[in-house]
């Protein structure tokens, strides 16, 4: 958590002392509440105070190395220390002790860490010096961390997608690309009774699908996508590839749909309410860019990729401010 300095500390934040000192403490608060977590050093403090003996005890960690651990998170805010031992502060009794958002906090230590260890290169370069997947494949509790993330998010955003994406009346195909949850498809599927889906993703991110929900393990941009489809979903699709793909794959998408046929695509902007929205922003544009060679894409770059199809519309969501539906219309049956 952000560093508490004290009246004669302000030196920091005026460029009378360096300020990345600050950011520095600040870095090694995130990795000492990583390690605490992963131990369970948390956990171990949900039901009250514990000495450092018994800390180590129900940790199942060195009695030393757990105390230099714990007074490191003491002076991040993450615990307190008294005469009865460590306890959790509020933050992370919310936060870190039997939340979904632990998961958050690990995999983005995982990708600061280590994923981002040849960001260098890739700037230097000009492209990817790691593949991501493939980072997460000799990974599998950090992929399961990212899938566990994915669908989290699409769980409190379905609802609210679902009545926004316009479906042709009566019997209707659609085909999701990279939806491997489901619960996209499954939400429009609720929505319309006559509807049927099919999700392409890699067979590791696919969720158990349904009685109108296909899963297709398959890697959407060699597979062949059919055709007569009424709606096809490019959710959280597009930052993960370089502009010609996208154009590529757009494309494709156009030639799957039948005329008048809806794609829909979910986004983030690069416009946000705040500061740390917009860090957040450009913080993840910068991973998408290091690992997959995507980026945050501005909204008006992207209505340019779909200058083939017509109506295009856009609307900003009320459950993720940072984040957009855009909607077109296929003219008519693309060439691709």
């Amino acid at each position: 958590m952000p560093i508490e300095l004290g009246d004669d500390e302000r030196a920091y934040t005026s460029n009378e002392a360096p300020a990345s000192f600050a950011d520095m403490l600040g870095t090694a608060a995130y990795r000492c509440a990583a390690a605490a977590m992963r131990l369970g050093v948390f956990g171990a403090l949900r039901d009250g105070p514990l000495p450092a003996a018994a800390l180590a005890s129900a940790a199942g960690v060195d009695e030393r190395g757990v105390t230099i651990l714990a007074d490191a998170l003491v002076s991040f805010g993450y615990l307190t220390g008294s005469a009865a031992g460590y306890e959790l502060t509020p933050l992370s009794d919310r936060w870190l002790v039997d939340s979904p958002y632990t998961t958050v906090e690990l995999f983005w230590q995982r990708v600061m860490f280590e994923l981002w260890d040849g960001l260098e290169d890739s700037v230097r370069t000009g492209k990817p010096a790691v593949d991501f997947y493939a980072w997460l494949a000799d990974r599998p509790e950090t992929s399961r961390q990212f899938q566990s993330m994915l669908d989290e998010h699409a769980r409190l955003l379905a609802a609210e997608l679902a009545p926004l994406i316009p479906v042709p009346p009566g019997p209707a195909r659609l085909l999701d690309l990279g939806g491997g949850h489901g619960r996209y498809s499954t939400a429009l599927c609720e929505r319309h009774p006559s509807l049927t889906a099919t999700v392409l993703d890699y067979a590791s991110a696919l969720g158990p699908g349904g009685d109108r929900v296909t899963m297709v393990p398959a890697n959407y941009l060699e597979a062949d996508l059919g055709t007569g489809y009424d709606v096809v979903l490019l959710f959280n699709v597009l930052h993960g590839h370089p502009e010609a793909g996208n154009r590529a794959l757009l494309a494709r998408v156009e030639a799957a749909l039948n005329p008048g046929g809806v794609v829909a695509i979910l986004e983030h902007g690069r416009d946000a309410p705040g500061p740390a929205d917009v860090s957040f922003l450009r913080t993840f544009s910068l991973n998408l860019f290091h690992g997959q060679n995507g980026e945050v894409y501005a909204l008006d770059r992207i209505a340019g990729w779909l200058a083939g199809f017509g109506e295009v519309s856009t609307t900003r969501l009320r459950n993720s401010p940072t984040q957009y539906l855009i909607t077109a219309v296929a003219q008519s049956r693309g060439a691709g």
